[in-house]
Order: structure tokens, then C-alpha cells, then sequence
């Protein structure tokens, strides 16, 4: 069964919640959220209600605090759970302009710093061929985090972002 538990203090303590599916509001099960154990799964927690704001994208694990699934602040309002698929394939298309002009190149597999091959430090649109993916704001898979599923993605808003900064990026593979 799919199941994600948070927790409104720090090393799992306090008022915590069992979820099993997606939730478009958390904001009735608890005030703030301090630590989530993950059970199954993959899941994408927003920092606000209906899928919006920050997303962070959290593996089967324990995160006994918001720093460790790289977090801004305690704020989870909402959440949606992904299943790996065996066997999974996985492309990915990304371009330095709106609407998938400019240069573009495809990728199969994760980038640590899209400027090394990319030459660009920005990316403005890009096509989800295959595969779900997580887009990260700085190289090294830090900072903001963008959770992309197959389809296109005209600009850099219709992934959740405020600006076209992406410095690298992975796939969502199996645990």
C-alpha cells in the first residue's frame, strides 16, 4: 500500500498524518510539517494547497527534518505520489527558448550541471519524452526542485517555476 507519514515536529514527534493518495489540502491534518517518513513510493510534496508553490520530491525514506529533503521552511499543504514503472525508459528534450526553439539537445540520462553540457544556465521549455523527472535549480542537484511528467512544457512556468534557472537535473528511477 502506498503511504506517506508526516509529522508536525522534528525525529517524528508530535501530531503526524497517514496518507495514501494524493491530497489537494493537507491543511486539516496539521499546522506545519517537521519530518515525513516516506513508505512506498515516490512522492511530490507543495509547499501550498492544490499543487503549488515549492515541490520537493521525496524517495522511500525517513527525512526527520525539512533541511533533509532539502526544504524552505515547514510548510506541506499538499501532495501527490508517483510509481516507478519497471523497466521504464527515459528522454528528455530541453531548449534554450520558449516554445522549443533555439538550441536544443536530448538526454537519456541524469546531468549533474547542464551548463557543462549545455552551455546554457538556462531552460525555457523542454519535451518529456519518456520517464518522470526532477529538475533542480543549481548544479549538484541543489536548491528548488521541479517534479516534470511526460509532455510538453512550452515555458519555463508550465513546470512551476519563476525564473528559467535549471542547473541540473535526474530521473525518478526505482529505490
Amino acid at each position: 500500500m502506498v503511504k506517506i507519514v508526516f509529522y508536525e515536529d522534528r525525529n517524528f514527534q508530535g501530531r503526524h498524518y497517514e496518507c495514501s493518495s494524493e491530497c489537494a489540502d493537507l491543511s486539516p491534518y496539521f499546522s506545519r510539517c517537521n519530518s515525513i517518513r516516506v513508505e512506498s513510493d515516490w512522492w511530490v510534496m507543495y509547499e501550498r494547497p492544490n499543487y503549488m508553490g515549492y515541490q520537493y520530491v521525496l524517495s522511500k525514506g525517513e527525512y526527520p527534518d525539512y533541511q533533509r529533503w532539502m526544504g524552505f521552511n515547514d510548510n506541506i499543504k499538499s501532495c501527490r505520489t508517483y510509481s516507478y514503472v519497471s523497466g521504464a525508459s527515459y528522454k528528455i528534450k530541453i531548449h534554450e527558448r520558449p516554445n522549443f526553439g533555439g538550441q536544443m539537445m536530448e538526454f537519456m540520462d541524469d546531468c549533474p550541471s547542464i551548463y557543462d553540457r549545455f552551455h546554457h544556465h538556462d531552460i525555457h521549455s523542454c519535451h518529456v519524452m519518456d520517464g518522470y523527472w526532477t529538475f533542480y535549480e543549481h548544479p549538484n542537484y541543489r536548491g528548488r526542485q521541479y517534479f516534470l511528467k511526460p509532455g510538453e512544457y512550452r515555458r519555463y512556468s508550465d513546470w512551476g517555476a519563476i525564473v528559467a534557472a535549471v542547473g541540473s537535473f535526474r530521473r525518478i528511477v526505482e529505490i
